[in-house]
């Protein structure tokens, strides 16, 4: 029994083939490059890692809690990963478990008011970095780029 690849290639390639590689590898290098000097500024000027500010923020857009597959799902990493860095979070009073009733098993994960401060803190430098690391983009560059990327991510969630 042989399987097939789930799309498979077109036999021959349409002229904007080179073109669509290419801007890939540059998403790849330009998104590479960020999140590399975003892992040293919060380790370097925070004490802090990048998987650790994305459970944060993921908490902190979800004020009534979120249950740890969801948080999982939503980051698009495991329950392992996760576990750990809330249940250190949790140890610096940054997050806690809150019990969902009738439920044993699951629990929500929510920031304590310390951890929203924190985060808060963490974003606003965040935001100034992405901005310094993006300032060869005008504002209206940004805007284009980001309309286009987000037809790009349309383009990708159509059946």
């Amino acid at each position: 029994m042989t399987s097939s690849p789930v799309h498979a290639p077109k036999t021959s390639p349409e002229p904007n083939t080179k073109s669509r590689l290419r801007l890939w590898l540059r998403l790849l290098k330009l998104s590479s490059g960020i999140e590399g000097e975003l892992r040293k500024r919060l380790r370097d000027a925070h004490g802090t890692t990048l998987p650790r500010f994305d459970v944060m923020a993921a908490l902190y857009r979800y004020p009534d809690g979120l249950k740890m597959t969801d948080l999982s799902d939503h980051l698009k990493v495991s329950n392992g990963n996760v576990t750990g860095i809330l249940d250190r979070l949790t140890e610096e009073g940054l997050a806690l478990r809150v019990a969902i009733p009738g439920d044993r098993r699951a629990h929500l994960a929510r920031l304590t008011p310390k951890g929203r401060d924190v985060f808060t803190g963490l974003a606003t430098f965040h935001e100034n970095w992405i901005n310094d690391l993006l300032q060869g983009l005008s504002t209206e560059d940004a805007e284009t780029l980001s309309a286009l990327l987000e037809k790009a991510l349309a383009s990708q969630e159509r059946p």
